[in-house]
């Protein structure tokens, strides 16, 4: 039987060796306390192995050959409600009857308490059948948890922490209503003339004189916006002058049913959808505009909170992403392949044609980068994620005490891999998307192939759950941040990395190295630029105070001119990096994967000596004219 599993030998190593998934399970089941849970780690990964295998093929039967059909069925809004193409609704059903929603959540819920880590696995399947059907699966699962992350960050969640159970949870009702794959959920943010700059929401929530929060405003791009339940970002403070809820503090959250059904068949709807947007891809996702006119809500949290918890579930959305580009880009190459494989010209496959030969080669590597980086970054998010629960709940346990130790590092490791995967995965996707375009030839720009369904689907990876210049703008802030908070990790670092990439035994160690001086050195000639200028300000300042302003007094907006310039560049800088001392760590223990270790070398050390080029030598022009600009308007 197909499947989307065994046909991907990279994948298979992520889900039998590549991850870590001894200390997942060792989390994941609270230190084996909870009866009814796996009491051996090899217990564990066999029915993780069984979900991956099932999925695999669900998704290579139900989904795959449905992708075209979905792309060209699309979703109606007909007397306010919508209706999925009949394709998207079959697939929907085959994943309903195989109870898939239930794969993350705790066994007390009705789950099968699998690790995140193995859902976003089974996430890159998903895409790589189609990509909005992914989209649209994240809203089912995926909200279910983030009731019970939401009630649990809140304190709504009750703890047996003998029986290793979760004893009760504020949302409990809907969360299994979702499991059931009865409804689904949606996150309310984006807002017109309000994308990435959520202070300037304007969406309001107040409460009624019994004290009933009701929501009034509208929301727009709301992915799976179709859904019973909602939430929602809203304004419960005016900003006023100095007033501490100003701004991103005035932001509440709250979860908003948008319909009720009666026993009678009838809905009584609260929030309204008040129009689907006709977009160039993921047709079978649904992306609606939302009207909310007094709809009743509930407060998650205290008010002024919203924006705190928007940032709980964030990173996971991003990760989320990157799968979703990887099985895009999985897709892409694979068609790619095949139509070049198939097509003869000049009597051989064009795939033996050096360029298109060089191109699905490159396509290939950086898919297997990704993918390490990838599984990387949601081992450490999801470890960070349950070590603080275990830290919070276990109290006085071996399991706590060790988070205790371990959970500072997994949760920088998150933070520092999350921006530059969900950059680079994007981008990426659009890229080889654009090169499977190419290498079918005429018949890519046409639709009988599917190659430029793909490139459609793939144009808004780089835009949604943060754009990658948003991505390029945290993680050069929390680079340069860093830098100056520890100077002296900073120096060590650069000094160990040239040691390294002169003296290390290794060649394959000496090339990383190589890669980590052009990064840290990249990182140092951008602090030193900025340091320069930042000095330039203190001219009239007393020299006492010098001291204190360049340690603490960084305003990344006012002093990171030239790094927010370079903030792009920088990032694949570093995401390369990163790909490379993954890779690197990996064939310590995996011979076997030296060799993509030396492809991923052979691919970066070019393009990266050609970024710090033009970090270090390029700018200067550009940010004269804004000056300039900015000169003429005051």
């Amino acid at each position: 039987m197909a499947s989307f599993l065994t046909d991907n030998e990279d994948l298979r190593f992520y889900l039998e060796r590549g991850v870590d998934w001894d200390a997942l399970v060792e989390v994941t089941e609270y230190g084996y306390r909870t009866p009814d849970g796996f009491k051996t780690p090899a217990e564990a990964r066999g029915f993780y192995a069984e979900i991956a295998a099932m999925m695999g093929e669900l998704v290579a039967k139900e989904l795959g050959p449905r992708a075209a059909r979905i792309d060209r069925e699309g979703n109606t809004l007909a007397d306010g409600e919508v209706t999925e193409g009949p394709s998207m609704q079959a697939f929907f059903a085959a994943l309903k009857a195989a109870e898939v929603h239930r794969l993350c959540l705790p066994r007390e819920l009705g789950g099968l308490n699998a690790p995140l880590t193995l859902y976003f696995l089974v996430a890159e399947m998903v895409a790589r059948g189609d990509v909005s059907a992914m989209t649209h699966f994240s809203f089912h699962g995926g909200m279910a948890m983030a009731m019970l992350a939401y009630s649990i960050h809140e304190g709504s969640t009750r703890f047996d922490v003998a029986a290793g159970r979760i004893a009760e949870t504020r949302f409990a009702e809907y969360i299994e209503e979702i499991a059931r794959g009865d409804a689904w959920g949606c996150m309310d943010i984006t807002e017109p003339d309000a994308g990435s700059d959520m202070a300037r929401l304007r969406t309001r929530a107040a409460q009624d004189p019994d004290g009933q929060w009701r929501v009034t405003g509208e929301k727009i791009f709301i992915t799976s916006g179709h859904g019973k339940y909602h939430f929602v970002i809203a304004r419960t403070e005016e900003p006023k002058g100095d007033d501490a809820f100003a701004g991103l503090q005035g932001l509440s959250m709250f979860l908003v049913k948008a319909f009720d059904d009666l026993p009678d068949g009838t809905r009584v709807r609260h929030v309204e959808v008040s129009r689907l947007e006709e977009k160039l891809g993921h047709h079978g996702s649904v992306t609606a505009a939302l009207l909310f006119d007094n709809a009743p809500a509930q407060l998650i949290g205290r008010r002024g909170e919203g924006f705190k918890y928007m940032l709980v579930l964030m990173n996971n959305a991003r990760v989320g992403v990157a799968f979703e580009s990887i099985g895009l880009g999985e897709c892409a190459l694979r068609m790619a392949r095949a139509y070049a494989e198939g097509r003869r010209s000049m009597g051989k496959a064009i795939a033996q044609h050096e360029m298109i030969a060089d191109l699905l080669d490159e396509m290939e590597t950086d898919l297997l980068g990704l993918r390490a980086l990838a599984a990387t970054s949601a081992f450490h998010e999801e470890m960070a994620q349950k070590m603080a629960l275990l830290e919070r709940f276990v109290e006085g346990t071996p399991e706590a005490s060790r988070a205790k130790v371990d959970l500072p590092r997994h949760r920088s490791l998150s933070r520092r891999y999350t921006p530059l995967l969900k950059y680079l995965a994007a981008e990426k996707a659009v890229e080889i998307a654009r090169r499977n375009v190419q290498i079918h030839g005429g018949v890519g720009y046409t639709r009988e192939y599917g190659a430029e369904k793909l490139l459609r689907d793939a144009l808004v990876l780089p835009i949604y759950e943060g754009t990658s210049q948003i991505q390029s703008l945290m993680a050069m802030k929390d680079t340069l941040l860093g830098i100056i908070k520890r100077p002296q990790a900073f120096v060590r670092r650069l000094a160990q990395a040239r040691w390294r990439a002169v003296s290390a035994t290794d060649a394959l160690e000496k090339r990383v190295a190589a890669v980590s001086v052009l990064s840290l050195s990249a990182q140092q000639h951008l602090l030193a630029r900025t340091a320069a200028d930042k000095l330039k300000t203190l001219g009239g300042t007393a020299l006492t105070t010098w001291k204190a302003s360049l340690a603490k007094e960084w305003d990344p907006k006012r002093d990171f001119a030239l790094a927010m310039l370079h903030a792009e560049r920088l990032t694949r800088l570093l995401a390369d990096e990163a790909i490379a001392e993954i890779l690197l760590e990996q064939s310590r223990r995996f011979p076997e994967r030296r060799e993509v270790l030396a492809r991923w070398l052979d691919r970066c050390e070019l393009r990266d000596r050609a970024l710090h080029e033009e970090i270090t030598t390029t700018g200067e022009r550009m940010l004269a004219k804004l000056a300039a600009q900015r000169a003429a308007v005051a």
